[in-house]
């Protein structure tokens, strides 16, 4: 270990754990699904006052999201403010490496659950400085099922899969792309080694929703970053 990183200070960065009881209340007042309508109600307004464009990023586990969204805040943070909530059951490993460039980070600990809601973004809002941010990415748990039922508050979904989960994963969960606004095939560089059809996959999505926005990536290459980039800030 080098000196430099020996005195490194440790990364600061807030986490909002999901409480039981407070589940638990919702659940008694309200259905969970329409509490959690009306709190991504509330963030969206918050989000809007503050001229901030919220991205709901999700996909299985292991598909990229997280070296994504890395990538992204490295081409867009000096264009326009942009700040990152990381969904994830306990670890706080990938938003260490998001937090690694300098920008707000916030850590949104599931603990057993399988989905973020908006009741823990509506409390990670209260901890950063809305002031000055264009964009805010909200990478959801790794789930290609449960994220689909639960908005946030975000003005568009991004679906991420990779040709590693192979050449089904859209013909086995189509609802998760049905209310995205842009999907991402990533991992393109293994397409050959895992013999998975890049255009196979886009064009189930198409299928799907024919006017959806697919981008082929890889964040080993760089190929397609720029593409994404684009089309997030032009949402």
């Amino acid at each position: 270990m080098s000196t430099a990183t020996a005195h490194r200070p440790a990364l600061t960065i807030p986490t909002i754990e999901a409480s039981p009881e407070e589940i638990y209340d919702i659940e008694l007042e309200h259905s969970l699904l329409e509490a959690n309508a009306r709190l991504a109600v509330e963030n969206r307004d918050v989000l809007d006052r503050h001229g901030i464009t919220a991205i709901d990023f999700m996909g299985a586990i292991g598909s990229g999201k997280t070296t994504l969204i890395a990538r992204l805040v490295e081409k867009l943070k000096d264009k326009a403010g942009v700040a990152v909530f990381n969904g994830d059951a306990t670890t706080s490993d990938d938003q260490n490496r998001v937090a690694a460039t300098g920008i707000q980070v916030v850590q949104l600990a599931t603990v057993n659950g399988c989905h973020l809601d908006a009741n823990l973004v509506g409390k990670a809002l209260k901890k950063i400085q809305l002031d000055g941010l264009r964009l805010l990415f909200l990478e959801n748990i790794g789930n290609l099922i449960c994220p689909a039922e639960f908005p946030l508050g975000a003005k568009a979904r991004v679906v991420v899969i990779s040709v590693t989960e192979g050449p089904w994963s859209v013909r086995k969960h189509p609802h998760m792309f049905l209310g995205a606004q842009i999907v991402v095939i990533n991992k393109t560089d293994l397409a050959a080694a895992m013999e998975v059809s890049v255009e196979a996959l886009a064009a189930d999505v198409h299928k799907l929703k024919p006017d959806i926005h697919v981008i082929p990536t890889s964040c080993r290459t760089g190929e397609g970053i720029d593409a994404v980039a684009a089309a997030l800030l032009a949402i």
